[in-house]
C-alpha cells in the first residue's frame, strides 16, 4: 500500500482527510480525449489524481494512499476486508477527521454499503468515483474528488454514516445506486433522493440518515465471507441455479424476483427445498425501486424466506453475508436484521 501526504503552508486548522484510491474510471486513461468508453481503469496513480486538483490544500491536508488499482467490476471479497480494516484503522486514530474513498462505478454502492455497516466511527467517510476517465475532454472525476473532500471535512457531516458525494449530490450509502451506463449524473436515490447538496464549497444536509448504522451496527469485518451468492426469477425460470447453489454449499441466496419480489413457482420451490437444508433465502427485486415486504403464509412463513424491504439485491447480498457472519440464524432473526439495517 503506497502512502504519501500532500501539503501547503499554511495548513492552520485545516481538517486532516485520508484519501485512499481503489482505481476505477476515475483513475482510467485513454488515448483519446473523446473516448470515454475504450479507456483502462485504475491505471491513474493517488497522486496524479490529487496533483490534478490543487485547490484540494485550500479545504484539507490531504493523508494519500493507494489501497488497489482495479477496475470496480473486479471487487474482491479480499480487498472489502482490506478497505474495511484500513478505514477503521485511519478514523480510530486522533491524526485522521475524515476518509475519502476515490472507487469505480460499478460495484461503488454495494463496498459503500458494506462501509456504511462495518465503520465504527462518527467520523465521515465519503465516496466518489467517476463516469469519465482521467485523461476524457470534461472528465468529472476532479469536481467529484473535490467535493468528496469538501463534504468530508465538514462537520454536517459527522454522524450521518457513509456517504456518496456525485454530481453535487450527496447520497446515503444505504439508499444510492447506479442508475445510467454513460451519463454523469449515473447515481441517484429512487426511493427518498439525496441527502443534500455539495457546491463551491457549501454543504447542506436536508435530512438526516434515520436506520442504524456504523458504530450502531453489531457487524464487523471477519477474516472469512459466508458463500451468499445471487439468482433472478424471470419467464420460465427452472431450479437449476438454485439447486446448482445449494450442492456448492453456498450459505444463503437472493432473489432478485419480478414485482414484489415475486418468483416463478419451480423456482420457489427449489428455494423452499434450500430454505429446508438451512440456506438462508432472502426475496428482494429487480425493478429498481420500490420496497420488498413479508406476504404473511404464503411464501415467506409457508417457506422460511426474509424480505430484502428497500435494499436491492445487491445490497441485501451485503447484508445477508455480515447477518451470517454475525451468527445470524433461522428466518426470524435474519428479518430482523433487514428491517433494522
Amino acid at each position: 500500500m503506497n502512502t504519501s501526504t500532500s501539503s501547503s503552508a499554511p495548513q492552520g486548522a485545516l481538517p486532516r482527510i485520508a484519501v485512499l484510491a481503489t482505481g476505477g474510471t476515475i483513475a482510467g486513461s485513454a488515448a483519446d480525449v473523446t473516448n470515454t468508453a475504450g479507456y483502462q481503469a485504475g491505471v491513474v496513480g493517488v497522486d496524479q489524481l490529487l496533483a490534478a486538483v490543487p485547490a484540494l490544500s485550500t479545504i484539507a491536508q490531504i493523508h494519500a494512499e493507494q489501497v488497489a488499482s482495479i477496475d470496480s467490476k473486479d471487487m474482491a471479497l479480499a480487498l472489502w476486508t482490506t478497505l474495511a480494516q484500513r478505514v477503521n484503522a485511519l478514523l480510530s486514530t486522533d491524526d485522521i477527521d475524515g476518509v475519502v474513498i476515490t472507487h469505480g462505478t460499478d460495484t461503488l454502492e454495494e463496498t459503500a454499503w458494506l462501509l456504511h455497516l462495518t465503520v465504527k466511527s462518527a467520523k465521515p467517510v465519503v465516496l466518489t468515483a467517476a463516469m469519465r476517465p482521467a485523461s476524457a475532454l470534461s472528465a468529472d472525476g476532479p469536481l467529484n474528488l473535490v467535493n468528496a473532500v469538501t463534504v468530508a471535512a465538514s462537520p454536517a457531516a459527522h454522524g450521518q454514516g457513509v456517504l456518496v458525494a456525485f454530481n453535487n449530490r450527496i447520497h446515503s450509502a444505504r439508499d444510492v445506486v447506479k442508475t445510467s451506463t454513460f451519463a454523469v449524473d449515473a447515481f441517484q436515490s429512487p426511493e427518498v433522493g439525496a441527502l443534500g447538496w455539495v457546491q463551491d464549497g457549501r454543504v447542506e444536509f436536508q435530512r438526516s440518515v434515520v436506520r442504524p448504522h456504523t458504530a450502531a451496527t453489531e457487524f464487523v469485518i471477519g477474516a472469512t465471507w459466508p458463500d451468499v451468492e445471487i439468482v433472478a426469477s424471470y419467464a420460465g425460470a427452472s431450479r437449476v441455479a438454485v439447486d446448482a447453489l445449494v450442492a456448492a454449499g453456498v450459505r444463503g441466496i437472493v432473489v432478485a424476483g419480478t414485482g414484489n419480489g415475486s418468483i416463478h413457482a419451480s423456482m420457489q420451490q427449489a428455494l423452499a427445498d434450500a430454505v429446508s437444508q438451512g440456506v438462508a433465502v432472502v426475496r428482494s427485486s429487480r425493478v429498481g425501486s420500490g420496497h420488498v415486504m413479508r406476504n404473511g403464509a404464503a411464501p415467506d412463513d409457508a417457506f422460511g424466506f426474509v424480505t430484502a424491504n428497500s435494499l436491492n439485491p445487491y445490497k441485501a447480498r451485503v447484508l445477508l453475508m455480515l447477518a451470517l457472519a454475525a451468527g445470524g440464524t433461522g428466518s426470524v432473526a435474519l428479518q430482523r436484521a433487514f428491517d433494522t439495517y
